[in-house]
């Protein structure tokens, strides 16, 4: 496929860059130390021979990450399931919005989900550059199919960069005929108040032809609720706030990153639900066109919230936290004596892996409480409306 030469720098590897990038993956011994690490049972020679063998991304996919996402998903999980019923159609290609939890696992474990709905394809993946810490991830994340959005850019240059993604975005659905996930928001919410920020539609809105509801219509957007019973990096994240707390101008290191990563990934989820919500076209298509651009994307940004929030599945765990946050038993039709053993026990074993000279365990537990109990609010709020 011939692919304008704009998107060079942030877009997926085409087939026929793969073998060349195999190799430059393959010769970093950083790369090999970690494949070692997660495939102990396959000897890195015959991981290296099976690797070349693949000619397409998504042959790699199915190959390697599909079993592997499979496995993790049995190791630090109890079942992983995605109903896709709203989306009767699919032959479309969408691009799914959902809240943020993990920072691989979502679109990851979301790819794996539409393999098993019998998608004929998985997702291409946005991405923060600040992630790409290392040469090798760089790579391999574009040889799993993700497309960088860059950070921590001037105004004007973030202007250009923008449209440049959203002109990939588009691209991508029309002419690759992919699909695409990509966060509500920039970054996790650290407390689970899962919100659609205005500036990722208006990103969106960029690309395309016509007017705004035309150009977001094209990208035939799907809100999807993601539902992890428990949040392997709670602890940490209740860690930063303490410390965002304490000191204003802290800011997460490289190595803050990787850590939430690698906890991310390895610790124990729970039972994992995606809820995927009717795409919005329909809805759009009743939008006044005459709207005022400075309403129309909170408008959008507050029916894809409903989307996601009215589509939580929520856990013995989220109900507790949201009793012991407000002081009352509302919900406790919701739970058992022994679901409540279970999580006090959960959330003790996580607060004492904080290491901190000075923690605030009353502040921290509220932190913890709080990001379980959001979703229970978020959906009250959305079921109500």
């Amino acid at each position: 496929m011939n692919i304008p030469a704009e998107f060079d720098e942030i877009r997926p590897y085409q087939p026929e860059e793969l073998p060349a990038v195999f190799e430059e993956l393959l010769a970093d011994p950083m790369f090999e130390g970690v494949i070692k690490h997660i495939m102990p049972q396959i000897p890195f020679p015959i991981f290296a021979s099976e690797l070349r063998k693949c000619t397409t991304n998504n042959e790699v996919q199915l190959k390697f990450c599909y079993p592997l996402l499979k496995e993790l998903a049995a190791k630090c999980g109890d079942g992983m399931d995605m109903d896709t019923t709203a989306i009767p159609d699919r032959e479309k290609r969408y691009t799914f919005i959902s809240n943020h939890r993990d920072i691989i696992l979502d679109s990851a474990f979301l790819s794996v989900l539409l393999i098993e709905n019998k998608f004929p394809t998985t997702v291409e993946i946005a991405i923060g550059d600040n992630l790409l810490i290392m040469p090798w991830i760089k790579k391999l994340v574009r040889v799993n199919k993700s497309f960088i959005v860059q950070r921590a850019l001037t105004m004007r240059q973030m202007l250009i960069s923008s449209n440049r993604l959203s002109n990939y975005m588009h691209f991508a659905i029309e002419e690759k005929k992919e699909n695409l996930w990509i966060a509500q928001r920039e970054g996790r919410a650290k407390d689970s108040n899962d919100r659609t920020q205005d500036s990722v539609l208006k990103m969106l809105a960029m690309g395309g032809e016509g007017s705004i509801i035309d150009r977001l219509k094209a990208l035939h957007i799907v809100p999807t609720a993601l539902s992890y019973e428990f949040d392997p990096c709670d602890y940490l994240k209740a860690q930063e706030f303490q410390m965002k707390r304490d000191n204003p101008e802290f800011k997460k290191s490289q190595q803050d990153d990787l850590d939430n990563m690698q906890t991310g990934l390895f610790g124990y989820k729970g039972r994992i639900h995606f809820q995927a919500a009717p795409c919005i076209d329909e809805w759009l298509e009743q939008l006044d066109p005459e709207t005022p651009k400075t309403e129309i994307f909170t408008l959008i940004a507050e029916y894809i919230d409903k989307g996601i929030h009215s589509n939580y599945r929520l856990y013995p765990c989220n109900y507790i936290a949201a009793d012991r946050l407000r002081g009352t038993t509302q919900f406790k039709d919701y739970y058992t004596e022994a679901d409540v053993t279970k999580f006090d026990a959960y959330l003790q074993g996580q607060l004492d892996k904080i290491k901190m000279e000075t923690p605030d365990w009353d502040f921290l537990r509220e932190r913890m409480y709080t990001m379980y109990a959001n979703p229970v609010f978020n959906q009250l709020a959305a079921l109500a409306k």
